[in-house]
């Protein structure tokens, strides 16, 4: 079964490289996310946004395969995905920055990059392109992960998504816990990351900071949306009103 183009607003768009429809996600016998409906087209920056527990983090996990799901309700460049393991969902090309980054405390930091290449797909990322965008994680290669702060810990994170040479990169709430000024570098590397074609989610608590990095913005409540629109246009009551249920 191939998933069909998509219409968003009054326009018909490309077929997306990500095509998400009436998405059900369960923990066991509970469900947490509730037809759940998302396009990403390729190049785009979409944020993702939502109170805890409004089902951010699962729909990632779904999309990567660490939730398995109906088979087409999630479908990549016109081919459904749902059912995938994880490991076949990183060699199609789609990469996950996991929320709490979740390194690998035994290894190096050049170690945990080194891992996140062995899906084998060809492009532009490589050791040095990592450590010329993060030169702190060079100066710090040799040492274990858990020696890091937690901003360097999140560079080690982005840089293992990307020596995986995605065409989507999902980051899942990269912000979480990090003082302003290294979220500030972090997000400062986006631009660099996304002018080499990649199509990114951004997941984030901080509505500011995910509007003026996305051009779409989509908001979970209670696993449902209850949102989407154009990140310059969205006003901050509805935002309110989606984030909160008020």
């Amino acid at each position: 079964m191939k998933c069909g183009k998509s219409i968003w607003g009054s326009k018909l768009m490309p077929e997306p490289v990500l095509s998400i429809s009436r998405l059900d996600s369960h923990y066991g016998d509970f469900q947490a996310l509730y037809g759940v409906d998302l396009t990403v087209h390729e190049g785009e920056v979409i944020a993702i946004i939502g109170a805890n527990g409004a089902g951010k983090t699962t729909l990632m996990r779904s999309v990567s395969g660490l939730l398995k799901n109906r088979h087409e309700a999630i479908c990549w460049k016109g081919q459904p995905i749902g059912a995938l393991r994880a490991d076949q969902i990183a060699a199609l090309g789609i990469a996950l920055v996991p929320e709490g980054r979740l390194l690998f405390a035994s290894l190096s930091v050049e170690e945990n990059l080194i891992i996140g290449g062995q899906t084998g797909r060809k492009g532009p990322w490589t050791l040095r392109r990592i450590y010329d965008l993060f030169p702190v994680l060079e100066e710090r290669r040799n040492q274990p992960s858990t020696l890091l702060s937690g901003g360097q810990q999140q560079m080690v994170a982005i840089g293992r998504a990307l020596m995986s040479n995605p065409v989507l990169m999902m980051m899942d709430e990269i912000s979480l816990g990090l003082a302003p000024v290294v979220i500030k570098s972090i997000y400062a590397a986006l631009p660099g990351i996304v002018s080499e074609g990649l199509t990114v989610i951004v997941v984030e608590q901080d509505i500011a900071k995910a509007l003026s990095v996305s051009s779409r913005v989509t908001c979970l409540q209670e696993g449902r949306v209850s949102l989407e629109g154009y990140s310059e246009a969205v006003t901050r009551e509805e935002i309110s009103r989606a984030y909160f249920g008020i």
